[in-house]
């Protein structure tokens, strides 16, 4: 068992393994600590981490067994001391630690009288035993058993289909959860508004994964489920360029703006709101009583429009078109207030 003393740091976010040990060869335990956190950040990771680790962590099982000898899952065969059911469910115990990908073949081909346990599969070189003495099935005679296996990576928990039993053929219920357990506690330190927060994380494990490692593919498929947010602006302006457009009379600069409006900025026209522009509270207040609240609406409305409206003047259409002309200013405005 490795410990280690648990030290806070005040300046930048840090992760660390406060105590790690194995207590079998398939369970080890790690606790882990994140520090320092704002208030309510703590629960906010704890939660997502613990979810992920259960969840989407993969793991290497058994899942199907094949043999002639067996006629159905309930049946016995003389000279074996367990059941074919025992049999299955002490196949579906195995643990497993492998990189795999898709389904591979194993066996298992023992002579009796014995024993037989883990370390009697013969298996693909990608795939290793976690713990050899784990029990299969004991001959108390001298017959040969032979059993073909199917193995696979995934996630979760996948039940056994009913229909999918064939002769001498039978699918394996697959636990692919290597871990066993995980908690997060939080532990708050410092007073007033300078109150922060530690994030303390225990992750039990089966062996095929070392808890560092879970937390480590944990976060990192965390991660990966939230990457296609980071590009939801790239889809938003997809999706506007694929809208019909609706051609109003603009303003007489329009061609100069034409250009401007061709390119994936157009957008951003429908969120730069207008008081994040420099007009003065008197044609602020008449644009938003026109319903006009951003440089899109604006756009869409033409000088006329704009001389209707209650105590508007000429001189502050002039105004409107001084701003907008300032190309350099506008420029900055959009790419600061694009989402």
């Amino acid at each position: 068992m490795v410990r280690e003393k648990v030290t806070i740091s005040t300046r930048t976010l840090q992760w660390k393994c406060v105590e790690s040990r194995v207590d079998s060869k398939r369970l080890y335990y790690g606790r882990f600590i994140l520090s320092p956190l704002m208030k309510g950040q703590a629960d906010t990771i704890g939660i997502a981490l613990r979810r992920a680790l259960l969840g989407e962590t993969e793991g290497t099982c058994i899942t199907r067994a094949k043999s002639e000898k067996i006629s159905h899952e309930f049946s016995t065969i003389i000279g074996i001391q367990e059941s074919v059911h025992e049999i299955l469910m002490n196949l579906k115990e195995i643990v497993l630690r492998s990189n795999l990908y898709g389904t591979r073949d194993a066996s298992i081909c023992v002579k009796g009288p014995g024993d037989v346990t883990a370390q009697d599969i013969i298996l693909p070189t990608s795939v290793e035993i976690v713990d050899n003495t784990q029990h299969i099935a004991s001959l108390t005679e001298p017959i040969e058993l032979y059993i073909e296996l199917e193995i696979e990576r995934n996630r979760g928990y996948c039940l056994k289909p009913a229909n999918n039993f064939q002769e001498g053929s039978y699918p394996i219920d697959a636990v692919f959860i290597p871990v066993r357990n995980a908690n997060h506690s939080v532990h708050s330190y410092g007073n007033g508004t300078e109150k922060q927060e530690i994030l303390f994380l225990e992750i039990w494990t089966n062996g095929s994964l070392t808890p560092k490692e879970a937390l480590h593919e944990a976060s990192r498929n965390l991660i990966d489920l939230f990457i296609p947010f980071l590009h939801a602006e790239e889809e938003n302006f997809h999706f506007e360029k694929n809208q019909p457009k609706v051609t109003l009379p603009l303003f007489t600069f329009h061609d100069r703006l034409s250009t401007l409006k061709k390119n994936q900025r157009e957008i951003a026209l429908k969120y730069f709101f207008i008081d994040q522009s420099e007009l003065t509270p008197k044609i602020y207040n008449c644009l938003k009583k026109s319903n006009i609240h951003t440089l899109w609406d604006l756009l869409n409305n033409s000088q006329e429009d704009l001389m209707k409206m209650e105590h508007f003047r000429i001189e502050d259409v002039k105004h409107i078109l001084g701003i907008l002309e300032m190309e350099k200013h506008f420029a900055i405005d959009l790419s600061k207030n694009t989402f």
